[in-house]
């Protein structure tokens, strides 16, 4: 089906910035079609069913911002599972045994955590933004820590660590940093990944020219998601402008089952990438 899309500019107009989030720029890089399905094809294509390690991502997410909504002389150890209760999401999960067990370590990981979680961070799932002269652009932060210098948190739940490399070269760390010094007026080039099952902090100190590079690719591929809507808009074929991208990573998909090309790759069980 081909998308539902916006009108266009009115002739004479100037033309508009590409609006973008690092979430969307990082789905049209993975694979243009999945972007489509989740953005553009109204109504879109059915997902198929919830993933256990979304649903303990956000229960851990949630929990962890919950945590500054107590004044600061109720906040202790006893009190996570309390947060975590109630910000818990079921779904996706082999089963009870399975829940029960992730439920019990995601307890003792924040339970560590916690204590080294700053008492006031400058924000908590904090929305930033900024504009060049190509995109506007905004996301959400889990954390913004002031030290005094910003530095840009990205709370992690996955099965594997992240390294130093993996924070230098996200670009959504970046975009958030960039974002983050025009909102405060404050540098902010700090980026760190922190892995709550390990207790890994992952950290990377950027640069203006690592900070450019991610903005510059941002920027592009923000001016080739306007271009292919454009180009669908005007009649071109909406499978050819936005192509799939098929291989291993189409199990993990939400839409692999309404997509052609990528319906026949083996679809992963919604709980194997929980953290053992």
């Amino acid at each position: 089906m081909a998308p539902t899309l916006s009108q266009p500019s009115l002739p004479g107009m100037p033309e508009r910035l590409a609006t973008a989030t690092p979430s969307r720029l990082s789905t049209y890089e993975d694979c243009p079609r999945r972007y489509r399905y989740a953005y553009l094809d109204r109504p879109s294509p059915p997902k198929g069913p919830p993933w256990a390690h979304n649903s303990l991502g956000a229960s851990v997410h949630t929990a962890l911002r919950n945590w500054y909504d107590v004044p600061v002389d109720r906040r202790g150890r006893d009190l996570v599972p309390t947060l975590l209760r109630a910000a818990w999401v079921r779904e996706g999960y082999r089963d009870e045994v399975q829940e029960r067990s992730v439920w019990q370590r995601a307890v003792a990981w924040l339970e560590s955590y916690v204590g080294t979680m700053p008492p006031e961070p400058l924000g908590v799932e904090r929305v930033v933004g900024a504009r060049t002269g190509v995109m506007a652009f905004h996301g959400r932060a889990d954390r913004i820590d002031a030290r005094p210098q910003l530095v840009i948190v990205d709370y992690k739940t996955g099965r594997s660590a992240p390294g130093e490399a993996e924070a230098r070269g996200s670009a959504a760390l970046a975009l958030y940093a960039y974002a983050a010094e025009r909102v405060f007026h404050r540098p902010c080039r700090r980026v760190e990944l922190h892995h709550l099952p390990t207790g890994t902090v992952a950290g990377a100190d950027l640069t203006d020219e690592s900070v450019g590079r991610h903005l510059r690719r941002a920027e592009q591929t923000a001016v080739d998601i306007q271009e292919a809507v454009k180009a669908v808009r005007a009649g071109a074929d909406p499978d050819e402008q936005f192509p799939a991208t098929v291989g291993p990573q189409c199990g993990w998909c939400d839409y692999r089952r309404a997509c052609p090309a990528g319906k026949d790759v083996p679809g992963k069980d919604p709980w194997a990438a929980v953290p053992d």
